[in-house]
């Protein structure tokens, strides 16, 4: 891939990790509620989860997913539900404690971490979507495409990773400040509310 085509591309993968999201809501919920460091785990898992996206309409799921309405709508469906699922859980989560080494609700194990944030990236279809009509426009035919698919999908994990970290760790520094049960609360409330928003959405948009 050229050098100035990789730029172009680095610059609207940039754009797009920028824009608000069920993934990048997740790193600033964790961020804010266990800290920079266990939302590694989280942030980790999403963008694992964006690598197999990317894999996936590299494969063809994307075609597939354009012109089958039943297999869009049962991928639709799935990752609605678990966005209001989480948004539930978020809502009803007890208040966290500012205190890394404190003992309470804020422990939680890096697995459950990694798997919340990779269940999150996967349980939006039209990222697929996306996928599938964004990379070929990067594409030299005439080039390993073998290759030329692992240096975009390895930006793109590399720039999602760094955006949903400098948004966690951003959003740590809301931890003295959740401190206070009544306002940690109405933060937990908060989330949940706007990732049950974000499984709706999910349903009533179209493809």
């Amino acid at each position: 891939m050229p050098l100035d085509t990789w730029l172009l591309y680095a610059a609207a993968t940039l754009l797009l990790s920028l824009t608000p999201g069920p993934s990048g809501l997740l790193a600033l919920n964790h961020g804010a509620v266990h800290g920079t460091r266990q939302a590694l785990f989280t942030v980790a898992g999403g963008v694992t989860g964006f690598a197999l996206l990317i894999a996936a309409s590299m494969s063809g799921l994307g075609a597939l997913l354009a012109t089958s309405g039943a297999a869009f709508d049962l991928v639709r469906w799935a990752g609605a539900l678990y966005l209001v699922y989480l948004g539930v859980r978020t809502w009803r989560s007890p208040p966290v404690r500012p205190d890394p080494s404190a003992p309470g609700p804020r422990a939680r194990r890096a697995s459950g971490l990694f798997t919340e944030g990779f269940l999150v990236a996967l349980s939006n279809p039209k990222v697929i979507l996306f996928f599938a009509a964004f990379l070929p426009q990067f594409l030299d035919p005439a080039a390993s495409l073998a290759v030329q698919f692992a240096v975009m999908a390895g930006t793109f994990v590399v720039v999602e990773f760094l955006v949903e970290l400098a948004l966690a760790a951003g959003a740590s520094r809301l931890l003295p400040w959740l401190s206070s049960e009544r306002v940690a609360r109405r933060f937990a409330r908060g989330t949940g509310a706007l990732f049950v928003g974000a499984g709706v959405a999910l349903v009533a948009a179209d493809r």
